[in-house]
């Protein structure tokens, strides 16, 4: 029997929709972690380049917009809610407001594809504590599962992928290098992410990861760049990682996109097209790591560049949406491309631990 569900939940990171939103949004994402006053100042500079307000919120408004009238077109017949780990709206706030409204029990799509701590088990803990904020009438709240094999995720992705390709000069194009880019997290996050299998295909393993390039989380983005490069096909390709925020004597995990493009440079590489995997949209990591600093390395490297777009609102992506949710509304089957098969549907607490800090 499939659990009943009256309501459909996005959760994503959030972001500041204003100047005086940067600091305290700052502020919220760093708490506990001892950041320095001068290295979030050093942040919010991004932030204010762009005016102060990130891209994040309005996509996740747009996503939403294009998920109701996916779903109303499905026949999936549940209203929308959203709440933010970081920013209004927070989560917490959201699911009291679900508890008045009624619902006991709802699907929660995270945008984020991979399992990580930062990407997955944090955000359980989230959930966790917007429910004890509601307190007793507060929904059971299950999350969709990973998604980072999903048809819906990688055809988007390899679309973009070609089009970029093709605004590259076509004497270079042909020879162009795909250059695939996650958030870099601490290596051990990444050992700490669980085994490489556990899918619905596979038996769960018990074994911990020997190291972060055995943890799930490095495994399911080595496999959607793999997935995203066999569609594409003809072109030499490399997983790296950008946005590293630690201390320097922290191994992360690498190389950065930069220290590649310019090991693409220096290696004769005709260009390079940088496809964002490990993101669903095109937020300020997007915008300025990649769109700024990394664009900016090539540019000095005279290295001709091009950056693939993340799914956003690609019809694909939404109608992916709406699969997931009917996967545990009627039991649709799974969809997952490659040999991984599709992700569990559910991750328990603590499935992604991270070391106390």
């Amino acid at each position: 029997m499939m659990p009943g569900y009256d309501a459909f939940l996005l959760v994503s990171f959030g972001g500041p929709e204003g100047p005086g939103d940067v600091i305290p949004f700052l502020e919220n994402v760093t708490r506990g972690r001892r950041v320095p006053p001068g290295r979030l100042a050093q942040v919010a500079e991004h932030y204010y380049a762009v005016g102060g307000v990130s891209p994040i919120n309005q996509q996740c408004r747009d996503l939403l917009g294009a998920i109701e009238k996916d779903f109303a077109a499905s026949g999936v017949n549940l209203p929308i809610y959203w709440g933010n780990r970081n920013w209004h709206p927070m989560l917490g706030d959201t699911v009291t407001t679900m508890a008045a409204d009624g619902i006991t029990r709802a699907l929660a799509f995270v945008t984020s594809a991979y399992g990580s701590y930062s990407s997955c088990g944090q955000y359980l803990e989230d959930i966790a504590r917007a429910r004890a904020q509601a307190g007793p009438a507060a929904p059971v709240i299950d999350k969709i599962r990973h998604y980072f094999n999903h048809p819906g995720f990688i055809e988007p992705l390899a679309a973009s992928t070609r089009a970029a390709l093709a605004r590259l000069p076509a004497a270079v194009s042909g020879g162009a290098h795909l250059v695939f880019t996650a958030h870099s997290i601490p290596e051990a996050m990444a050992a700490a992410s669980g085994p490489a299998v556990g899918h619905l295909s596979g038996q769960e393993s018990t074994a911990r990861p020997r190291s972060a390039q055995d943890g799930r989380y490095v495994t399911q983005l080595t496999e959607a760049s793999r997935l995203v490069a066999g569609q594409v096909g003809g072109h030499p390709w490399r997983l790296v990682y950008q946005s590293r925020s630690g201390p320097p004597s922290q191994p992360w995990l690498g190389p950065d996109v930069r220290d590649h493009l310019a090991e693409l440079a220096s290696g004769g590489a005709p260009a390079a097209v940088i496809v964002p995997v490990g993101f669903v949209s095109d937020h300020m990591e997007v915008r300025h790591d990649l769109d700024l600093e990394a664009r900016q390395t090539a540019e000095r490297l005279g290295l001709p560049v091009e950056r693939a777009a993340t799914p956003g609102t690609d019809p694909r992506f939404v109608s992916m949406v709406t699969e997931l949710v009917r996967e545990r509304l009627d039991g649709t089957p799974p969809a997952a491309l490659g040999g991984m098969g599709p992700a569990a549907h559910m991750c328990p607490l603590g499935c992604c631990p991270w070391p106390p800090r």
